[in-house]
């Protein structure tokens, strides 16, 4: 039974799946989106969000804290000199999650994350920009 059990395990040993999670954040970090199944992007976002939140204070107790997550200075020089400035003043909801369907290979459903501020064709607009306008006819 698996009564109060939240964590989802991807299938995968603890250490397994450690290593899968730090993996996906440092490419989300660098790269700013990624495309991965939905169970790990939605894995991803569980574990990035309160990492992205410690960023936005530049202590040095936090850089050693986020170091032990991602053991790498070229993350962390990004995500204090970069992403943290961006999303200062966001309260959270660092990450998006958009679907994109089954994979043509097992059928796996595929989504893209990303992080909210990072997106150019946005720039600064809601998803659901029409919303509260009438549309000309």
């Amino acid at each position: 039974m698996r009564h109060g059990d939240t964590i989802n395990n991807l299938g995968r040993k603890a250490a397994h799946r450690k290593a899968l999670l730090r993996n996906l954040a440092l490419s989300l970090i660098q790269h700013k989106r990624l495309i991965t199944t939905l169970a790990k992007a939605k894995a991803l976002r569980r574990f990035i969000e309160p990492l992205l939140t410690r960023a936005k204070r530049d202590t040095l107790h936090n850089r050693r804290v986020l170091f032990g997550y991602f053991q790498n200075k070229e993350a962390i020089k990004e995500l204090f000199s970069t992403i943290a400035p961006a999303i200062a003043d966001r309260p959270g909801g660092y990450t998006r999650v958009l679907k994109l369907g089954p994979r043509h290979g097992d059928g796996a459903e595929m989504a893209l994350i990303e992080l909210v501020d990072f997106n150019p064709h946005l720039a600064g607009e809601s998803l659901s920009r029409t919303k509260g306008r009438r549309r000309k006819k």
